[in-house]
């Protein structure tokens, strides 16, 4: 996201991350503007209870690049969507924390197309806090399509995970039923899913959001619909 207004109105709607794209080919693309950092409140919303935290997206960029913008967007979160090295993932965790941003969490986004693709997890499982399994495409992510999340009975690892790849304001009911069911009934590792990743299908133009389709989604995946 990159518009502040939105912004406020979708944290107002208590979502726990708020995510900015850092990379120039993504028509999400947020500008070098420190300005921005302080579009997303460092407090919670009115009646919540909680904060809500800044990730920046990255895909393949250079470290003293990414150092700035989490100075300058005061990021919480690093996302790499790219193809970093545990390495280059390695020493900016030794450089940002905790002398400029103590505490930083790192997300490594793992494409998916097919159930052996879930393994490529292992190669960072010892150098990020989660990982995103998103849909694999020709392109960077953003497709806007889903893959099979059965596929993601291959995880076996320790790190919690977040599911992304072309949600929809119609996958509400699928995704109640496959938290509620057992491990064992979907294979799904729900206990290891944090959470959901909300983009393309959400929003009315790039980097803009919906806010009248994410509430009614919040409400139907929160079972509030009576309420």
């Amino acid at each position: 996201m990159r518009d502040g207004e939105n912004i406020r109105q979708v944290a107002e709607l208590g979502v726990d991350w708020i995510g900015m794209i850092f990379w120039e080919k993504s028509p999400r693309n947020v500008s070098m503007v420190p300005s921005l950092a302080g579009i997303i409140p460092d407090r919670a919303p009115s009646g919540a209870t909680k904060g809500v935290c800044r990730v920046g997206v990255f895909v393949d960029e250079m470290p003293q690049n990414i150092i700035t913008r989490v100075v300058n967007f005061r990021l919480d979160l690093v996302q790499f969507h790219g193809q970093e090295s545990p390495t280059l993932i390695r020493n900016l965790r030794r450089t940002l924390d905790p002398d400029i941003r103590p505490g930083i969490k790192f997300i490594k986004a793992i494409s998916v197309g097919c159930r052996d693709d879930v393994a490529a997890y292992k190669q960072y499982a010892d150098c990020v806090d989660y990982f995103l399994f998103d849909t694999r495409c020709p392109s960077v992510g953003g497709s806007g399509q889903q893959f099979d999340w059965s596929m993601l009975s291959a995880y076996d690892g320790d790190k919690p995970f977040l599911l992304s790849g072309g949600i929809g304001p119609e996958d509400a009911p699928r995704l109640r039923s496959l938290f509620a069911a057992t491990t064992a009934d979907s294979g799904f590792p729900k206990d290891k899913c944090i959470g959901i990743d909300l983009n393309s299908r959400f929003e009315t133009a790039p980097a803009l959001k919906d806010i009248s389709m994410l509430k009614t989604f919040f409400k139907q995946i929160r079972n509030e619909q009576n309420k």
